[in-house]
């Protein structure tokens, strides 16, 4: 495989973070919320869901997507169908779907008026119907979000977590735990330096820590600090 070839190749792998699910989320101080979200499908297929509508609210990087993604991963396993949305969806994507029992809306204070409205009405309709639940990720509180008063209104109807973010300390850790699972041994140094010096995000971390797994798997070399170094020197050729 030529060098040029395994630049292409870890280019992509970093452009492709691994899939969002419970099993790879960093629970940290997030314990509460993740439980409850994580046995949330398997409440709705059982129609035993007390709490059916949840509103999770943090900082750029606290992982509101990720747990998102993980909800969806949760409930298709539990044989429902889940629908993530965002302010890239189309319209129609928004509206209710009686088939459809799990919604998950992410940076909804970034959606447009119309999209607001229609999940008003996301809100009303999984109220009413028992075997649906609907969580929603912002990045404020429900009284600060800049969204239609009436919406406003319904982030506060269920269960509201503010999700804490990862120390770097937690990241750190993360990365290690990660690590083992993939049968990576890294140097002590490894999870320090990437943490301090570059992404800082978890999704990006983990998409990196694949990188390097295949990038020493290529040249049989440990993953060291300078194999780390020459890996980031070819991806800025």
């Amino acid at each position: 495989m030529s060098p040029r070839h395994s630049h292409k190749q870890l280019s992509l792998e970093l452009g492709s973070p691994p899939p969002s699910t419970f099993d790879n989320f960093f629970v940290s101080a997030n314990r509460e919320p993740v439980q409850r979200l994580r046995d949330l499908p398997g409440l709705v297929a059982r129609e035993q869901a007390d709490d059916r509508l949840f509103y999770l609210w943090g900082d750029m990087g606290s992982g509101r997507t990720h747990l998102l993604h993980a909800v969806c991963d949760t409930a298709i396993h539990a044989g429902l169908n889940c629908r993530y949305l965002s302010p890239h969806h189309a319209l129609a994507d928004f509206m209710f779907d009686p088939a459809c029992q799990i919604y998950t809306v992410d940076n909804v204070d970034l959606l447009d008026e119309a999209r607001q409205i229609a999940v008003f009405s996301l809100y009303n309709e999984v109220r009413a119907h028992v075997r649906c639940a609907l969580v929603v990720a912002g990045g404020l509180a429900p009284r600060a979000m800049p969204v239609r008063e009436d919406l406003r209104t319904r982030l506060g109807w269920g269960l509201v977590y503010q999700l804490q973010p990862l120390s770097d300390e937690d990241k750190m850790a993360a990365l290690v735990q990660a690590a083992k699972e993939r049968g990576l041994q890294l140097s002590p140094e490894i999870p320090h330096w990437l943490v301090t010096r570059h992404y800082r995000d978890m999704p990006s971390l983990m998409a990196l820590l694949d990188a390097l797994d295949m990038y020493s798997l290529e040249r049989k070399r440990a993953v060291t600090l300078p194999l780390l170094r020459e890996m980031f020197a070819e991806f800025r050729e």
